[in-house]
Parts: structure tokens; C-alpha cells; sequence
């Protein structure tokens, strides 16, 4: 078994995106990066289905609650088949919502109306953006038209990002997934609760609310591989919009070559693109960046049109605007 490779995803897992995030999972990770027995487990399951993020919210989908990591390491032993039956038939379809909060000032200083499409939408809960509220640096707030909503996303930035004095006006939204989830659907919503990282209560409560507004408004997001389905939701966007595909932490889970086909058709379509993915996954995003990719592990950077603008928090949380 190739204990090393998978050791090194946990650890850095709990050192730049568990730690100051979530207690719990920093000392279940750093755990499963030294316990041997386990990696081998874990080796057992394909690749791309070892992620950290995948393997934990499993073992909380199927009862493991907040323990010390001997208590939790005796529960996934006891119940590894589950464990691995669920790892296989899901997907870390996180819908954080939070991240609308370092797309909104890229998003605004587009001429609206717009009409949105996002890749990877899982159940299409960030499509909404022009219906949450925001508070940047614990005093702007931004509020949608009718009244402030039940979805508060706060952000904390530097470098003076553009941030605008009203929401943009969103007159469609569409979406593609490979297996959209059904805001309907209890056990799918369940999944999604679980992949709020233990010790965030707000994210948890933000993600229910942004549930309920989906709910209200439901909007279609198609099942499809993003690379096949792109174009025809481009050109399904009605007349007179401005047309802005976006995704978020999505590119990641694809190979290097379905990543540049996806560049490469984003490019020759009639409509911007806003992405907002770790710092090395689109290359000629990571060309650009002032710092190499390598050297801003845990990050996020944000990108409009292939240029990107700054770095961002992986749940959102933070902005650092270095584009001017």
C-alpha cells in the first residue's frame, strides 16, 4: 500500500484547510495521516474517492459523532464496509454558499441583467446570490431588494476589492451536475448537512436557509458532465442577459485535459466566466498569480475571464483582492 501519498492528502488536509476551521477534523485527519491500519483501509477505495473530506462527512452521514480520534478510529474499524459503500455512491457536493461572498464583486461589475449558469451545481444553492445578504469586514452590509435575508454571508477582505452598493439583477439561473441533489429530498439535504465540517454551526444554519430558498424558487440544474452540457445551457440563456457561467471548487475533480477542454470552450462561447478554484488547478489562471500555487496551499483564487483577482478562504470566508 501506498501509505505515504494518502498520509501526505490528510495531513495537509488538517494543517491549511481543518485548522482553525474545524477542531474536530484536524485531530481526526493528523489521526488518519500516522494510523497505518486505517491508510491501508482507505487505499482500498478508488483514487479520486479517498479525499479527506469525502471519507469523514461518510462516517458522519452514518452516526460517528464529535469524539477523540481512538473513539473514532474504532468506530470507522467497526463499520468500514458502510464507510466504503457510502464513499463510493456519494460525492463531496459541498453547495457552500459562502463563497458567493468573494464572487459577488467580480458578479457586479457586470452589466445586468444576468443570467447565470454554474458547473458542478450539486443542488444549485449558490445560484442565489442576488437573494442573500452580506456583511464585508463586519461593517458594509448588502441586503436584497426586498429586506434582508435569512442567508448572512460575512467575509473579511484586504487589497480594497470592488465591493458594490447593490446586488446584481439575476433574471435566470441553470445549472449542471453529474448527479444533481433534489432540495426536495430529505435524505439528499441530510448529505449536505453532514458535509458542514463539525464545530460551524453558522455554516450549517446558513446552509438550511439557503435550502428554504431554493425551495421557494426552485431553479433546474440538469444532469450532465459539465464538458457536454455547457453550451447548450449558454445557449438556452434568454435574449438580453449577460450570460456568466461560474463554478467553485469543481475543476479539481476533473483530469488536466478535461480541464483544459473546459477552458477551451468556455473561452469560444458567448458569455463570461467566473471561477473560483484552488490556486493551481487552472493553469493559465496559476501562470498569472503573484505567488506560485504551490506556495498558497489551502487557498482558493478568484477569476474573471481567465484573470484572476484574489485570493480567497475555501468556505469564503476571506477575500484578499490583489487585482487593481
Amino acid at each position: 500500500m501506498d501509505w505515504e501519498t494518502t498520509a501526505d492528502r490528510y495531513r495537509r488536509f488538517a494543517e491549511f484547510e481543518a485548522r482553525g476551521s474545524s477542531s474536530c477534523y484536524e485531530l481526526w485527519a493528523w489521526g488518519i495521516a500516522s494510523d497505518n491500519r486505517l491508510l491501508s483501509l482507505i487505499d482500498r477505495l478508488p483514487e479520486e474517492k479517498r479525499q479527506p473530506n469525502l471519507v469523514l462527512t461518510a462516517a458522519r452521514y452514518l452516526g460517528v459523532g464529535e469524539s477523540s480520534y481512538p473513539a473514532f478510529r474504532d468506530w470507522v474499524f467497526q463499520h468500514w464496509d458502510d464507510v466504503a459503500r457510502v464513499v463510493t455512491a456519494r460525492r463531496t457536493q459541498t453547495n457552500e454558499v459562502g463563497r458567493a461572498a468573494v464572487l459577488l464583486p467580480a458578479l457586479a461589475q457586470l452589466a445586468g441583467p444576468l443570467a447565470l449558469i454554474e458547473v458542478g451545481a450539486s443542488a444549485g444553492l449558490c445560484l442565489y446570490p442576488d437573494l442573500f445578504s452580506y456583511r464585508y469586514d463586519g461593517r458594509i452590509d448588502l441586503h436584497p431588494a426586498g429586506g434582508a435575508s435569512g442567508v448572512m454571508l460575512r467575509c473579511v477582505t484586504s487589497g480594497e476589492p470592488p465591493i458594490p452598493d447593490r446586488l446584481p439583477e439575476v433574471v435566470w439561473r441553470a445549472g449542471v451536475d453529474l448527479n444533481p441533489l433534489d432540495v426536495s429530498d430529505a435524505d439528499e439535504m441530510r448529505w449536505l448537512e453532514c458535509l458542514v465540517w463539525p464545530g460551524q454551526p453558522e455554516r450549517l444554519r446558513r446552509l438550511r436557509e439557503a435550502v428554504a430558498i431554493a425551495r421557494a424558487r426552485p431553479v433546474d440544474v440538469v444532469t450532465g458532465d459539465l464538458n457536454e452540457t455547457v453550451t447548450e445551457l449558454v445557449d438556452a440563456a434568454p435574449d438580453g442577459t449577460t450570460v456568466v457561467v461560474f463554478h467553485s471548487a469543481v475543476l479539481a475533480y476533473l483530469s488536466v485535459d478535461e480541464r483544459v477542454r473546459f477552458e477551451r470552450t468556455i473561452r469560444s462561447l458567448p458569455c463570461h466566466w467566473l471561477s473560483n478554484e484552488g490556486c493551481g488547478v487552472v493553469g493559465s489562471v496559476a501562470e498569472q498569480l503573484p505567488v506560485p500555487a504551490q506556495d498558497t496551499p489551502g487557498r482558493f483564487v478568484v477569476a474573471l475571464d481567465g484573470i484572476p483577482l484574489g485570493y480567497a478562504g475555501a468556505h469564503g470566508q476571506t477575500l484578499d483582492w490583489f487585482r487593481h
